[in-house]
């Protein structure tokens, strides 16, 4: 057997797995991994951890495949938490590998060593490892890759001491081939089946899991073969049903009573590739009853905590065709067709407008990247999503700071689509230093910067739930269009109605980077 180092090894297997693009912020611990980096190899640089993982956590959902970070050591994995919690919540699978101090110097916890390097992560990564030896380093990231990857796919972590890298290993490298979906219990599907039979007025409720397993067409198919509405469930991280459709009956907010308020019409509810439910606040109606459930999900721990419904495990898009298998075509008639707030005037630069004019000026196929919390009820009603592979791009976590990164990683990920960020003013400044990776990766990219001057989430939700002179959410003051151009992207700034329609124009027929800073009216909508 040929004696090769860990890194030859380990640079083999990734190239085995497709994990030749790697996010990172580089440290001195990751010297010894990055070393005569291989021309095969994508390093795309970031300028602070945070933004690295969620550069990587967009670019891994818009590809649906794995994808490899490197961060440094405890300082830069710390960092990174935020984003890592995130990717977590969205089910990103992310191979995080962090430096860690050479072997010889742990016992005496030395500067750059990370302590129990392993459990920092947790509980936020599906599997983590410092190995025990060199020569296992191969073997974790290969099982690594498995893990992320299985689902319900999730972000798992590696910690590699520096001198790991230039030990020799006479073992092979096994590359298995990535783990499939599963398909439902047949009985299982039987009584769902028996329930929609019965069932006068059913709904679906979707979640991201559902475009995450490129199940959107099937799940149109199922909706019409049913005659069924179809709602988002509470904080979906991605669009799963194309929201101009006949069937679609909009957003269920993350609240029990206003789930079940919504839900009251319905004798039967399938939800499918989402938690039921995921909830924010209380506003102290106790357990508002809900319709029968049925709970497709991949997940066994959000059928183990569901409250109440009948789970059935099965990865979504197995799932939903094992329903299509069997269901009839229904005759019960469809729900009338959802009606939208008529379109804003323009007399002021408002949320409304802009993404009301959004809606009519957005590329063909392009993907939205969210993250303007306060403005995240203006989206639903004024921008509908309808591309059915990868339209919508959000969080699931509430983390801020995936926005502007995440836009940057959906670019890099889809350069055949132009990807438009819409990012709050106070989010965007959790990742702004992405805006130097796309001027260096000079990506088409728009990115629209909503600037209310506040924290508005927190103080419309904060008075809402009777908070009063809240400190900590006035903002202003940020030249977002310098800013971009001092990182190399171009700025432009628009205040009035106006300028929106030509400002949007020429930013989307720009090639070039561009962020679209703009001067919106404060809103006192309530966010649920």
């Amino acid at each position: 057997m040929i004696k090769r180092t860990v890194l030859d090894a380990t640079r083999e297997l990734l190239r085995e797995l497709g994990l030749t693009t790697v996010f990172g912020n580089p440290g001195t611990t990751e010297v010894p991994f990055l070393t005569d980096w291989p021309d095969d190899f994508d390093y795309v640089l970031g300028l602070q951890e945070s933004a690295v993982v969620a550069m990587a956590d967009a670019f891994a959902q818009a590809t649906r495949q794995p994808v490899l970070v490197n961060l440094h050591s405890a300082g830069g994995v710390g960092h990174g938490l935020g984003s890592l919690f995130t990717a977590y919540r969205n089910r990103t699978p992310l191979i995080v590998v962090a430096g860690q101090q050479t072997r010889n110097l742990l016992p005496h916890e030395p500067f750059l060593g990370a302590v129990d390097a392993s459990e920092f992560p947790k509980p936020y990564v599906k599997w983590s490892i410092e190995p025990a030896t060199a020569e296992d380093v191969p073997a974790a990231l290969a099982r690594a890759y498995h893990v992320a990857t299985q689902a319900p796919s999730g972000p798992v972590f590696v910690s590699v001491p520096a001198d790991d890298w230039t030990a020799t290993t006479e073992r092979p490298i096994i590359s298995r081939p990535r783990i499939r979906g599963f398909a439902p219990d047949p009985e299982a599907i039987d009584e769902l089946v028996a329930a929609l039979e019965a069932s006068e007025r059913p709904a679906i409720v979707v979640g991201g899991a559902v475009d995450q397993d490129a199940a959107v067409v099937e799940t149109v198919a199922l909706a019409e073969r049913l005659n069924a509405a179809v709602y988002v469930a509470p904080m979906s991280f991605r669009c799963s049903f194309p929201e101009n459709h006949p069937l679609f009956q909009g957003f269920l907010d993350p609240e029990r009573g206003a789930v079940s308020d919504k839900l009251a019409a319905h004798d039967l509810v399938v939800v499918l590739g989402a938690p039921a439910f995921t909830y924010h606040v209380d506003r102290g109606r106790g357990e508002a009853p809900l319709p029968p459930l049925f709970i497709v999900s991949d997940d066994e721990q959000i059928l183990a905590r569901a409250f109440e419904g009948t789970g059935i495990r099965a990865t979504p898009k197995l799932g939903i065709r094992a329903l299509l298998n069997v269901v009839d075509r229904s005759t019960r008639p469809a729900p009338a067709p959802l009606q939208r707030p008529a379109k804003p005037g323009g007399d002021k630069l408002t949320a409304e407008f802009v993404y009301s004019t959004l809606a009519d000026l957005l590329p063909d196929n392009a993907i939205v990247v969210e993250e303007a919390p306060s403005h995240r009820g203006v989206l639903h009603d004024h921008l509908p999503i309808t591309a059915t592979d990868t339209g919508f791009l959000t969080i699931a976590s509430g983390t801020l700071g995936y926005g502007v990164p995440g836009a940057v990683g959906a670019a890099l990920a889809r350069p055949d689509r132009h990807v438009v960020g819409v990012v709050g003013d106070g989010s965007s400044m959790y990742g702004i230093q992405a805006l130097w990776t796309a001027a260096r990766q000079d990506v088409p990219l728009t990115i629209l910067i909503l600037d209310n001057a506040e924290y508005a989430a927190v103080r419309i939700l904060g008075e809402t739930i009777g908070g009063a002179k809240l400190p900590g959410t006035a903002l202003g003051g940020i030249d977002f269009a310098a800013l971009a151009s001092s990182m190399g992207c171009q700025g432009v700034t628009i205040a009035e109605p106006s300028g929106l329609v030509p400002g949007l124009t020429a930013a989307f027929a720009d090639k070039r980077p561009t962020l679209v800073h703009l001067r919106v009216a404060a809103s006192d909508r309530t966010l649920y």
